[in-house]
């Protein structure tokens, strides 16, 4: 990262333009997610929603990547899900429909047909889903708080669920007006700023709990104390130490590429010779990103929730069946890991599985081996001792599976250390039952701001070319 070309690069106007484009998309983004739906007492549904959140793995892990926007039952509480499943969903078809794929072939023409269909898709996407989080969120407050809701009327119903639409479809375009006139890719840079907008709340809670001397104050080799708690110290300590460790190994894994030497062909036109040179493919280690980790987590808490909403319904038939839902599937407490029930392995392990199968999965859908091989024998390259074609094809391929396989078990194993660290706070009795929430939103920070900053590297060294 050439920090000195990115200093240089701001005195550019476009530059300007686009940086404060994308923090004034921020800004409005974070005034969205305060304005709530017209569907009870903001206040009331404020304080009640907050209460349910913290007991639901599955409402704490939405309410943090919609930066707060759940807890605030806001209008953008939908937030970029149907985007984003209408997008993997023209992905499948993409490469199941040959029809589709000759479409996506076409170049800018056929990539803009395709993104018009994915925002076609997204509509309903997020009438459905608005409609269930409607519902599910209110069969979950009855089962969970005292309080009484009365049904919503179908006007009540119509007017929440247009503005939940209406928030989705707003974030979606606030999204892609960032991807095209900003810097970045818009859709994770505003599931960036909402979790980094939760910042201020853990921050207030770290320091009311150094704060706390009730227990006494930390006394430094009986020198003189410091009026701070002495447990919360060590744990905050332990944890930003394992944090900064985490931190330095992601960075290096999203890093982390193989380079592939590329030879061109000499050809002869008349008097002049073309081609000869050499280029290189960098392939990278985790080529799908941290999309499998919030695959998985979202797919994994699913189950928990499910089950809460069919105890909701108060049948015989269905409760035994969502008691195991939700014991299997709940994000594990402190003290799951000590080994008495087996059952209590079921999500660190399905979770460990899952980051590494989505992430073969989506890096199938990124990454073509097919197309680059045929890209590269029209444009006369291929790797040295390889024939072009279908050898290329083969040898891109397992290139591709071997670095995959590293990178989904490494990820996967970054993905469950912080379930490693609440078992060993557990035996410590030391209470952290959000480290799991704080380790998924790590890995979506670092993989975010890593791309982000490089982008904005390749766009000052463009600005910044002439000078050179």
């Amino acid at each position: 990262m050439n920090w000195k070309t990115i200093l240089k690069s701001l005195n550019n106007w476009d530059m300007q333009k686009r940086l404060l484009g994308v923090i004034a998309i921020i800004i409005v983004y974070r005034f969205l997610a305060h304005i709530p739906v017209p569907l009870a007492d903001p206040m009331e549904m404020k304080e009640v929603l907050t209460r349910v959140l913290g007991s639901s793995s599955f409402g704490g892990f939405l309410n943090l990547l919609s930066g707060g926007a759940l807890a605030q039952m806001s209008i953008v509480l939908v937030g970029l899900s149907p985007f984003i499943t209408a997008s993997i969903i023209i992905q499948l078809l993409t490469k199941a429909i040959p029809s589709l794929e000759e479409i996506h072939n076409d170049g800018e023409s056929g990539r803009r047909k395709l993104n018009q269909w994915t925002r076609m898709i997204t509509v309903p996407l997020a009438i459905v889903q608005s409609i269930a989080f409607i519902y599910i969120l209110r069969q979950t407050i009855l089962v969970s708080s005292s309080i009484e809701i009365a049904d919503p009327t179908l006007g009540q119903w119509v007017v929440a669920v247009s503005a939940m639409s209406a928030g989705a479809v707003l974030l979606m375009w606030l999204g892609e007006l960032i991807t095209e006139r900003g810097i970045g890719n818009g859709i994770s840079l505003l599931i960036f700023a909402g979790i980094i907008s939760q910042m201020p709340d853990t921050l207030s809670f770290i320091g009311a709990s150094l704060s706390d001397t009730s227990q006494g104050a930390l006394n430094v080799f009986g020198w003189f104390t410091i009026p701070v708690n002495p447990l919360a110290f060590w744990v905050i300590s332990a944890v930003g130490l394992a944090s900064l460790i985490v931190l330095h190994l992601l960075v290096k894994i999203n890093e982390a590429q193989r380079i592939i030497t590329i030879n061109y062909a000499k050809r002869l036109q008349g008097n002049s010779s073309y081609g000869g040179v050499r280029s290189i493919l960098p392939v990278k280690l985790i080529t799908a990103g941290v999309i499998p980790v919030i695959f998985a987590v979202a797919f994994l808490s699913l189950p928990a929730f499910l089950g809460q909403v069919l105890l909701a319904t108060n049948n015989e038939n269905y409760r035994d069946i969502a008691n195991k839902l939700i014991t299997w599937f709940q994000t594990p407490q402190p003290g799951s890991f000590t080994g008495a029930e087996l059952t209590s392995f079921i999500y660190p392990l399905a979770y460990f599985i899952l980051v590494v199968a989505f992430t073969y999965f989506y890096t199938g859908i990124v990454l073509n081996a097919k197309e680059i091989s045929e890209n590269m024998q029209k444009q006369g390259g291929f790797f040295e001792g390889v024939r072009p074609g279908l050898q290329t094809e083969k040898y891109l391929k397992t290139v591709v599976n071997r670095l995959t396989l590293f990178g989904s078990l490494a990820l996967g194993m970054i993905a469950i250390l912080p379930f490693v660290a609440e078992y060993i706070f557990a035996q410590l009795g030391i209470s952290a039952t959000n480290l799991a929430v704080g380790g998924t939103g790590l890995l979506i920070v670092v993989q975010v701001g890593l791309e982000t900053l490089r982008q904005i590297n390749s766009r000052a060294l463009m600005i910044t070319y002439d000078d050179y």
